[in-house]
């Protein structure tokens, strides 16, 4: 019992640690990052009521400080050229994952991984292909996954299910927040793939100045 509860707790610092050095490359200094992971962990332990009927609340670490940073990414992003890919993407994932859920039912007593794990993997994909950058990635899984849920809740309000949701429910460990995590990890592991085969960062949209020094030769 001891050995597993170490394991875990291994497990839990090694993902503060990945979402720490993941938060750094969205707009957030090292302390930044530190901080907002610190803040989710606290967060994870508050929810929010929204409505009582049907019962809905939204957890703040799980949640709430996810889509603030998402918001904040896609303010600070600003082009029009990146707003368009980030709201295509986001519909993309959230269609996805809800066709995935219709044909495909999940029995969290059985197979290889719990759902909320794989649709944080799901997510992570899908906004990596629509975004092909870190941010974009980020913004879109978890506002993906945000849009997700409020299309169930939507939905069992009009079947007439009065189930009690949490939006963000499991706090740090979220789909919502994992889904963002894994779509930045996969732009970092791929684009630095690229890179690797590439024999470097690609040189097109240089600078003139820069070009212009590049091509003059050496002084002797």
């Amino acid at each position: 019992m001891t050995g597993i509860v170490l394991l875990v707790g291994i497990m839990i610092l090694i993902f503060l640690g990945l979402a720490q050095t993941v938060l750094d490359k969205l707009y957030l200094s090292d302390r930044g990052g530190l901080i907002f992971v610190g803040a989710i962990v606290l967060g994870s332990f508050i929810d929010i009521p929204l409505w009582r009927d049907p019962q809905v609340s939204i957890n703040v670490g799980g949640a709430i400080l996810p889509i603030a940073l998402a918001i904040y990414v896609l303010v600070k992003a600003g082009t029009a050229k990146e707003w368009i890919r980030a709201i295509i993407g986001i519909f993309l994932t959230a269609g996805l994952l809800y066709g995935i859920n219709k044909f495909y039912r999940f029995d969290i007593n059985q197979g290889f991984m719990e759902p909320q794990y794989l649709w944080g993997i799901v997510a992570g994909i899908v906004a990596y292909i629509a975004g092909r950058s870190r941010r974009l990635s980020f913004i879109i899984a978890t506002l993906g996954i945000l849009s997700l849920d409020i299309a169930h809740i939507i939905e069992a309000n009009r079947s007439g299910y009065n189930v009690p949701t949490q939006i963000g429910g499991a706090g740090f460990f979220d789909t919502i927040f994992i889904a963002g995590i894994l779509a930045v990890l996969l732009a970092e592991i791929i684009g630095e793939g690229r890179e690797a085969l590439q024999g470097g960062p690609a040189t097109t949209n240089r600078p003139e100045k820069l070009e212009e020094s590049l091509e003059k030769p050496d002084a002797e």
